[in-house]
């Protein structure tokens, strides 16, 4: 369950005077979008015109949206062979094959039919999930067994095998539409879609870095922020089981069951959140999800020995208080 980090902007419009003395008005833009809003704040000299948002939401969803039957990813997941990805697919399977080395399969956009057969997934089709029924579904579940053919056809080892890019998708739309306002020389911007961030620039009118919050995991009918962070120049993704949880019945510690993608079997984790900072968007999306699932150790580890991404890991330390991990890099910028 994706969270969406609280946007800590001026929404009225204004207009300003950057240092060439180039009157730069502020816009601002929301709407609906790939199951759900967006938001784009933005200076610029024109207003971005919304047919060109929808061109690029209507081109994302026709490459890899799992909800509409016609989508290039829906035709394949029914077993047809002779559709040709475009640019987008093939961008991003390519990165999720890289980020699933990295994590060790942690990510892995084939995990679809585990989600739905533990009762997790849209479909809510939960079976009896013996160890006979975990290792049939096994089979389905592995990105090094998908791959792309010279004529942008997708080869799959077994026909049954779901490709899901939900947990990477959003993050690759924010990225192509910063793709779009740099290409109409818009260069101070804060986008945000389903809760994933991309910032450039500064808020100008203030001549500061964006500022964005991220969510209290305590918190109950009133949203709180437990950080807020500046950010410039960068993209993050937040991923959470805030509300998803169970209490353990001696210590009332909160927990919640994630599906280990490489032994089909659900885990109990300690992770209640992850927010993780990286160069574009759809990286940070994919590692925050992968994050969710992997366990917190290795987690640190891995954000440690990396130098191009940065965490803020929050987690059930006991039964009434919240544990946090903060990279380096990510602690550099809290407010």
């Amino acid at each position: 369950m994706k969270i969406y980090p609280f946007l800590i902007a001026v929404l009225s419009l204004f207009s300003c005077k950057q240092k060439n003395e180039v009157l730069v008005n502020f816009y601002t833009k929301t709407g609906g979008a790939l199951g759900t809003t967006y938001s784009i704040l933005y200076f610029s000299n024109s207003e971005i015109q919304s047919k060109s948002l929808d061109s690029l939401f209507n081109a994302v969803n026709t490459s890899m949206s799992t909800y509409i039957p016609s989508s290039d990813i829906s035709k394949i997941n029914k077993g047809d062979t002779t559709v040709q990805v475009d640019e987008m697919f093939k961008e991003v399977l390519s990165l999720s094959k890289e980020i699933n080395k990295v994590t060790d399969g942690y990510f892995d956009p084939t995990v679809g039919k585990l989600v739905n057969a533990w009762g997790f997934g849209p479909k809510n089709l939960k079976l009896e999930m013996t160890p006979k029924v975990v290792d049939s579904l096994r089979q389905y579940v592995g990105l090094s067994k998908l791959s792309l053919n010279q004529n942008n056809t997708i080869e799959k080892q077994n026909k049954n095998i779901i490709l899901d890019f939900n947990a990477i998708a959003k993050g690759y739309c924010v990225d192509r539409i910063a793709v779009l306002l740099n290409q109409q020389n818009v260069n101070n911007y804060l986008i945000e879609l389903g809760g994933e961030l991309v910032a450039k620039g500064r808020k100008i009118s203030a001549n500061k870095p964006w500022t964005v919050g991220i969510d209290d995991p305590s918190q109950t009918d009133v949203r709180t922020l437990i950080s807020t962070l500046s950010l410039e120049n960068k993209a993050m993704a937040t991923s959470g089981n805030y509300r998803k949880f169970r209490l353990d019945s001696l210590t009332g510690q909160k927990f919640v069951h994630t599906i280990n993608p490489l032994t089909g079997l659900t885990e109990v984790s300690s992770v209640l959140s992850v927010s993780v900072l990286a160069k574009d968007c759809a990286t940070a999306d994919a590692y925050a999800t992968a994050f969710m699932a992997m366990p917190l150790q290795k987690t640190k580890q891995l954000v440690n020995n990396r130098s191009d991404i940065e965490a803020y890991i929050l987690f059930s330390a006991s039964k009434d208080s919240i544990g946090k991990f903060v990279s380096e890099g990510f602690a550099k910028l809290l407010n």
